[in-house]
């Protein structure tokens, strides 16, 4: 029996190729193609844009990319056991699918995009999917070279990055999402959606860039954010006080006595440019 798109259903291909998920790669495949085809509904119109998308396995979201109208498709792909099951859907697709064979926290993919819209689109492999959040959020040049990103993580992760201060979630990375774009949940995944089912609920995540935030050094709001958050519980004259705190919070105006969660991102933006 053939899928939606006249190629073999997921456990087929994955079975024929050999592909149990590992779990040191963070793999977790996502065989149903309605659930994948309404993460790629989720990136919005893809007919002008390309898709690059990380840990694309046996190629369940690379195929909705592709039947959503994504023009063309650079997955990278670090196991090479995929490559062979990638290519089937290349060859299915002619000229619309690239796959570069390697590890995603070494690629550059500024470089890899080229002209025109870019949108990322991924089920990132668990165990390095805040990384490559924080390298994308935290890029020199911006407006960035991608035009939205929507990235499925475990719940916890999506909370803490869509979170807002006062929250037990807010944190560093509530901070950066906060400061360079626009983030909201869109949808969760349950467990046995996934092969092999995680313990713990999936989410999508929407981001798209601000076109304008508050200007502050990429490293320094880092360094701050590293700091405060660090010691959570401690007052912020305390957490920082190997950044010389008194000063940042004198020249900031920001009490003493307050706790990281509190903070703004507006206020951690002026530490870091205070620094």
């Amino acid at each position: 029996m053939r899928s939606p798109d006249g190629l073999p259903p997921l456990r087929q291909v994955i079975e024929r190729h050999g592909l149990q998920a590992k779990k040191s790669l963070g793999q977790n495949f996502l065989l149903d193609l309605n659930l994948t085809g309404k993460v790629a509904r989720a990136a919005g119109d893809l007919s002008q844009a390309t898709v690059i998308e990380v840990g694309p396995g046996p190629g369940g979201l690379t195929r909705a990319l592709l039947m959503n109208g994504a023009v063309r498709v650079i997955a990278i792909e670090r196991d090479e056991r995929c490559l062979a099951a990638l290519a089937e859907v290349a060859a299915h697709y002619p000229g619309r699918l690239e796959t570069i064979s390697g590890d995603a926290l070494k690629t550059d993919f500024a470089a890899i995009a080229g002209d025109g819209p870019v949108k990322i689109v991924a089920n990132l492999p668990y165990n390095i999917g805040t990384e490559l959040l924080v390298r994308w959020l935290t890029v020199a040049e911006w407006p960035p070279f991608y035009q939205s990103m929507t990235l499925m993580f475990q719940r916890e992760v999506a909370e803490r990055i869509v979170a807002r201060p006062g929250s037990d979630a807010y944190g560093r990375l509530g901070v950066l999402a906060g400061w360079r774009t626009e983030a909201r949940i869109t949808f969760d995944v349950p467990p046995q959606a996934f092969t092999p089912p995680p313990k713990v609920t999936s989410s999508v995540v929407h981001l798209v860039p601000r076109p304008a935030p508050l200007p502050a050094d990429v490293r320094m709001l880092g360094r701050v954010t590293e700091a405060a958050f660090g010691q959570r519980r401690k007052m912020l004259r305390q957490s920082l006080k190997g950044m010389e705190g008194a000063r940042l919070l004198e020249a900031t105006g920001i009490d003493g006595t307050r706790r990281a969660e509190t903070l703004s991102v507006e206020e951690f933006v002026a530490l870091a440019n205070a620094v």
